[in-house]
């Protein structure tokens, strides 16, 4: 790769003056060798949906302080969902959103059971600062949340110290106290993890336990009694009041400063077939309250992805609940645009060129993870090539998609010319179809 290539890898990372650009590459380098989409650094390789994502941009998390809004994602396995969150958690935190990535399965957050998806939320919300600085995700997040609320509102920054004055903890729980639409007890608990910054507070083990009893509360850990001697607050997040905490911490993510909270869930594949029948017409319900009231939501982007079968199975799918279907209806075969109330994910079309493009950009994250390697690395031609040969040999029906192929196979090929073994085309398929099939 020239000097073009290495001028479009600094383009790339030029924005993440915060991250170490080498580590990220090489995240993305690593994940993409196996098929699969990088935890960070999506977005500096997508290509295909910048349409979709202008539109969100603009007419979405624009305006996300503002009203509430809910959307769907529809593909079918392998059709790019994860891909699809990941990216946009990307956007989102560009656009100084909070972002919590929620799995819908039966076990840990159905929706059925409200109360478990608000703990959900709550336990996987991550911030912008949070994510540009870690590469795993602590076990309990939303305490950065905490922590950089108390900053903001004490300070104006989101400078996290160890300790604060009386003075800004106090105007912090003013603010905080007056804000008259998060519920009290939701109040209490942040006042109270608050309180373990200021100067008088007790040892650090003990704080440190203070902290993880509080963020249990927010997680549904624990008897209403233990909470209430301790803290004084009268409830426990619960069935009848979860969809209220939601409105709630809404209102907190407002009032810390953030655009907003943008929530990605994702339906485990095909989890609503296997309720019973009154589970899954609780969870149904649970949706079109959600549908029905999101514009009450301001501050939260709602994002729900879920396979074809979930619009038109006749046992389990939307079809069978009516109010439900005529409020979301079915996906349309064409290409998702950001007012869309479902973003049809088989309905894109990629094409030869967008594959293309994606291969350079990948090698452009290839050469910032291996700089020394600029040298060894393919010509663009050569790297158009080897893509067009790719997508002539893999069938259309194959059962792996091309995307999860070309990605692991682009990375190989430049594994192979950094070792001197560089394998012809139609051996780098065979190599690479045969590993993917293995994972």
């Amino acid at each position: 790769m020239g000097p073009q290539a290495a001028g479009t890898s600094a383009s790339l990372f030029s924005e993440r003056s915060k991250m170490d650009t080498r580590i990220v590459a090489t995240q993305v380098v690593e994940s993409l060798r196996k098929g699969i989409p990088p935890q960070r650094g999506v977005d500096l390789y997508s290509v295909g949906n910048e349409k979709l994502i202008d539109g969100i941009k603009k007419y979405h998390l624009s305006g996300i302080g503002d009203r509430g809004i809910i959307r769907f994602l529809s593909g079918s396995w392998g059709a790019g969902k994860t891909h699809f969150f990941r990216l946009l958690r990307e956007v989102a935190f560009q656009h100084d959103c909070l972002v919590s990535n929620v799995e819908l399965d039966l076990n840990s957050a159905a929706l059925n059971k409200f109360e478990k998806v608000f703990y959900a939320i709550v336990s996987h919300v991550l911030t912008p600062n949070y994510y540009s600085e870690h590469s795993l995700v602590e076990a309990a997040p939303f305490g950065t949340v905490l922590r950089e609320s108390l900053a903001y509102l004490a300070t104006g920054t989101r400078s996290i110290a160890n300790e604060i004055s009386y003075e800004q903890y106090a105007k912090a729980s003013e603010l905080l106290m007056g804000n008259h639409a998060i519920d009290i007890d939701f109040k209490k608990m942040v006042q109270h993890y608050w309180q373990t910054f200021l100067p008088e507070s007790a040892d650090p083990v003990v704080v440190e336990q203070t902290r993880g009893e509080i963020l249990q509360w927010f997680s549904g850990e624990g008897t209403i009694g233990q909470y209430r001697k301790r803290f004084g607050v009268t409830k426990m997040v619960s069935k009848e009041n979860a969809k209220l905490m939601l409105q709630s911490l809404a209102g907190f993510v407002r009032q810390a400063g953030y655009r907003g909270l943008v929530i990605l869930f994702d339906e485990a594949e095909q989890a609503y077939s296997v309720m019973r029948k009154s589970a899954l017409r609780d969870a149904q319900n649970n949706l079109l309250s959600l549908i029905n009231n999101i514009e009450s939501l301001s501050g939260l982007f709602l994002l729900y992805a879920t396979t074809p079968d979930f619009y038109t199975d006749p046992k389990h799918g939307i079809v069978t609940y009516g109010a439900l279907s005529g409020r979301i209806g079915k996906p349309e075969q064409r290409h998702p645009r950001a007012l869309d109330t479902i973003w049809n994910l088989d309905a894109v079309e990629t094409t030869l060129t967008d594959y293309q493009a994606a291969a350079n950009k990948i090698c452009s994250i290839y050469a910032t993870a291996f700089p020394d390697a600029q040298a060894s690395l393919p010509t663009e031609a050569a790297i158009l090539e080897t893509v067009a040969k790719l997508f002539r040999i893999h069938p259309s029906l194959a059962a792996i998609r091309f995307w999860r192929l070309l990605v692991s196979a682009v990375i190989t090929d430049l594994d192979d010319h950094l070792e001197g073994e560089v394998r012809d085309t139609e051996t780098l398929y065979d190599d690479v179809m045969a590993r993917l099939k293995e994972e």
